[in-house]
């Protein structure tokens, strides 16, 4: 059975950019996630995760929650404008359960979607 993972080429993985996605950006924000989109020339949306151990300080809840927004990113690429996308955890992100923070990623999905398909 193939494994459905995100391709490596859907990750933003250089530290040039993510500073342009953080220099000027789209915002959407909640008490779980900060979720910051600038649209892209490339010809699929980017997914760069900045995950501190600040906001979730155990490594555990560190990788659930990673795993749970690379699922959430997977599962709406399609239909998410050509933009990078960088997630960072809120204050009450390592403190809830998986579903309502799938819930708070398909709210910033549709959020952001909509502002960038207007610039």
């Amino acid at each position: 059975m193939r494994k459905a993972r995100l391709q490596k080429r859907a990750r933003l993985l250089k530290a040039a950019d993510f500073n342009r996605v953080f220099n000027k950006a789209k915002r959407s924000a909640d008490q779980y996630f900060t979720v910051l989109a600038r649209p892209n020339d490339k010809d699929l949306p980017r997914l760069g995760l900045a995950i501190s151990k600040k906001r979730v300080p155990l490594a555990v809840t560190r990788n659930r929650i990673n795993r749970v927004i690379r699922e959430s990113f997977r599962h709406k690429q399609h239909g998410l404008c050509r933009a990078d996308y960088v997630v960072m955890a809120g204050h009450q992100c390592s403190k809830t359960n998986n579903r309502r923070l799938f819930r708070s990623l398909e709210k910033h999905w549709q959020k952001l979607n909509k502002l960038c398909a207007k610039s």
